[in-house]
């Protein structure tokens, strides 16, 4: 799809990292806003990053696992800016625990982000551009979407899922010649916040342990900026590509997830294990 001057485009979770990057580049060329984010101080950043530009820039606070909240803004969004052409659905949360010490709790709530977001996100505009025959969904998973790791069993399902989802969606457009089209995105290391903000589990020395060992690691292996991960997705929208894969770590992953499963999940393992060697004191 180009990307021209004067379409509507709406970004979930665009309070900070590759959602903020997206809003400022989209509106650098031209491109109306609906955005919206939990994070109201960190969205209204965003929309003054954005403002004077010569576009329109709506925002609201929508908590993306809430259908009735998500599908409510769609319509806001379309009788505000009368049209959207392009959806992405970047919203997410992140946790860290093992599968037996994961509660259920945080698990429905970061499925509730990662996946069900996507999905609302996704149903509740899709309409909007069926019916005018243009547009583009952009749905965010993860190289967490591409094979399974230690300690993020619920995020890889969620992101396994967004994956599936978008695959599918993907073939329903191109096989009832829509107009419409879709790609998944599958991030590597982006320089953002989601590591720091993640959940954990266990003892309090262990989270805190844990917790730093995990940020040291992610902004070791965080080697790509949100604004060029943006300017990857933007790219890919106007390619029309079905997968982008972002970072030299993403690739890598992808090779991995290749792999007949015994190889693959031995690679993994080893690896695992030698960061916990690392990590000795």
């Amino acid at each position: 799809m180009e990307l021209r001057r004067g379409q509507v485009a709406v970004v979930t979770g665009a309070a900070s990292g590759i959602g903020r990057a997206l809003a400022v580049e989209l509106s650098r060329r031209g491109l109306h806003l609906a955005l919206c984010d939990v994070d109201a101080d960190g969205l209204a950043d965003t929309v003054g990053r954005c403002e004077g530009r010569g576009v329109k820039v709506t925002s609201a606070s929508v908590d993306v696992a809430d259908r009735a909240a998500v599908f409510a803004w769609a319509e806001d969004v379309v009788a505000e800016h009368g049209a959207v052409h392009l959806v992405v659905n970047n919203a997410g949360v992140a946790l860290t625990a093992t599968v037996d010490q994961m509660t259920e709790e945080d698990a429905r709530w970061l499925v509730d982000i990662n996946l069900w977001g996507v999905v609302h996100g996704t149903q509740a505009f899709l309409p909007h551009l069926l019916g005018a025959r243009e547009g583009h969904v952009v749905n965010v998973s993860s190289v967490f979407g591409l094979v399974g790791i230690p300690t993020q069993s619920a995020y890889c399902a969620a992101k396994f899922a967004v994956r599936g989802f978008t695959d599918s969606l993907r073939v329903e457009l191109e096989a009832g010649d829509t107009g419409v089209s879709c790609t998944t995105v599958h991030p590597g290391g982006i320089r953002t916040n989601i590591v720091r903000n993640a959940r954990t589990h266990g003892s309090a020395d262990a989270i805190a342990g844990a917790r730093s060992e995990m940020i040291r690691n992610f902004d070791r292996a965080a080697r790509t900026s949100p604004e060029r991960a943006a300017t990857r997705i933007l790219g890919a929208v106007e390619r029309d590509r079905r997968r982008l894969l972002i970072g030299p770590d993403a690739r890598v992953y992808d090779v991995v997830a290749r792999l007949p499963a015994a190889v693959g999940q031995r690679i993994l393992v080893a690896g695992t294990r030698w960061r916990s060697v690392a990590a000795r004191p």
